[in-house]
């Protein structure tokens, strides 16, 4: 039975010729393809077909007539985009919200990542731990029991109420705030373990040369380990921007009416007004308005080591 698994896994690597190492990349690459890029260009055919009543609830874009192929493309879905107000207001107000949201978990995350870092090798683990503990609960139950907390009758108003801080509550729930609020307790252990990889492996000889020099400690920091942990800010900012562009859940539960988010942009389109057409082109704007500066990005930092060697 062993050598059966053993002869089933390693078939494609003598059927195809391939090398353990590029057997070994195949696998994730494989698995993006599957489900990452075809269910992708699904949703880009589906952008350019046109609505219709039935099932599915979008035309074909290709039909077959007197002998010939015929292909239709519908572009007025992305030409609403650029003409509607709304759309372009959700598209800045999402980008400037995640934005925010990952200003903030820098701000906080940095000093945990740093602390964790510094700290004794000994409970390193367990601080990690703490901080990936959020993870072994739902984030669905997570983010509604920050409604428990904000609600004008919840614990954190009747706690300052309770001390006398205030009068009267104070209205966090359903505003821009408790979005915030739950963005960044949601996506800070995003930033905080890619940063934490990165500083844990910094030469401390470094920092002791620094300070043989004179060096103060702000600007040893300054100078010295804030550079050598930029990639792992760049990867925990990248971690939380992302997802948070596209955040449904936190904008539905904790945002208002006037929290303009994307997410839910295209649910509404997609489940509320059956606009399957309408709601693939919002996808296809914002995936093409995050990867076009990111690949452009990751150009430019692949261009900035080559220069460094």
């Amino acid at each position: 039975m062993t050598r059966l698994f053993h002869s089933l896994a390693t078939w494609p690597v003598r059927r195809f010729n391939l090398t353990s190492r590029t057997a070994v990349v195949a696998g994730p690459f494989i698995w993006l393809l599957l489900f990452f890029l075809v269910p992708f260009l699904l949703v880009v055919k589906i952008s350019f077909a046109d609505l219709q009543l039935g099932i599915p609830p979008y035309t074909q874009l290709t039909t077959f007539a007197d002998g010939a192929l015929h292909i239709t493309l519908d572009l007025s879905h992305y030409a609403f985009l650029l003409t509607d107000s709304l759309y372009f207001a959700t598209y800045v107000s999402s980008v400037v919200i995640a934005a925010i949201s990952t200003f903030l978990c820098l701000l906080i995350g940095y000093p945990m990542a740093y602390y964790i870092a510094r700290s004794n090798p000994k409970n390193r683990n367990l601080l990690m731990m703490a901080v990936m503990l959020p993870f072994w609960t739902s984030f669905l139950m997570r983010v509604y029991a920050w409604i428990g907390i904000l609600k004008n009758n919840g614990l954190l108003n009747n706690f300052l109420m309770s001390i006398g801080l205030i009068h009267s509550p104070i209205e966090l729930y359903h505003t821009t705030i408790a979005v915030y609020i739950g963005m960044v307790y949601s996506y800070l252990p995003f930033l905080v373990m890619p940063l934490y990889a990165h500083l844990v492996k910094m030469d401390m000889t470094l920092l002791e040369a620094a300070y043989d020099l004179g060096a103060k400690p702000w600007k040893a920091f300054w100078q010295i380990t804030f550079p050598l942990s930029k990639n792992g800010i760049i990867a925990g900012c990248l971690l939380v921007f992302i997802p948070a562009v596209g955040e449904y859940v936190i904008p539905e539960l904790l945002g208002g009416a006037d929290t303009l988010m994307i997410g839910r942009v295209m649910w509404n389109e997609f489940f509320d007004n059956a606009d399957w057409p309408m709601a693939s082109a919002v996808t296809c704007a914002m995936v093409l308005l995050l990867l076009v500066p990111m690949a452009f990005f990751q150009r430019a930092q692949a261009k900035a080591m080559e220069e460094r060697r």
